[in-house]
């Protein structure tokens, strides 16, 4: 793994972000696109509110609006910093709008452990690397990096909102 300063601090607003919407009742999730020189391109949380969508993950949006400003010529060029890693629906996202590099703080596998099956987040615990590999291209994947400071907002979150849900 080719882990940089720059990826460091990525990885370290995608959390702060996670954290200002889980205080806001959003899914903790957040996705930033950056250029091939650290450039932010676009910021995304999770898209779950206000209508429930179950496919408003923070990087499948990301990379749809992505997708439609950039080519894959210069997304290939590009790194998307997560918050948590990419499930299988976001890294095909990225694999299809030709994403270089994806660089993420929580493993699947850490937050299916959190989260459980909880309806409003079904983790799949499969690695994005293995999206990837099955495509055409290389995708670059680094992580899981700063797994404990990603997961403690998602332990907070999820359990909040599980206790929440019990009270009612």
């Amino acid at each position: 793994m080719n882990v940089t300063p720059l990826d460091l601090e990525m990885l370290r607003k995608t959390i702060a972000i996670s954290e200002e919407v889980a205080a806001q009742g959003i899914h903790p999730f957040a996705a930033i696109l950056a250029d091939k020189n650290g450039n932010v391109l676009m910021e995304q949380v999770n898209a779950y509110q206000p209508d429930h969508d179950m496919t408003g993950h923070a990087e499948r949006v990301l990379m749809t609006r992505a997708s439609k400003t950039w080519r894959p010529d210069f997304l290939s060029e590009c790194t998307m910093y997560v918050s948590a890693e990419p499930c299988c629906m976001c890294a095909g996202s990225a694999y299809w709008a030709g994403l270089g590099r994806v660089v993420y703080a929580c493993s699947e596998h850490r937050l299916k452990q959190i989260t459980g099956n909880h309806p409003e987040n079904p983790t799949l615990d499969l690695p994005c690397r293995t999206v990837f590999e099955s495509g055409q291209r290389e995708v670059e994947v680094i992580g899981p990096l700063l797994e404990e400071e990603a997961a403690k907002v998602h332990l907070d979150f999820w359990c909040q909102i599980s206790q929440e849900a019990e009270a009612i």
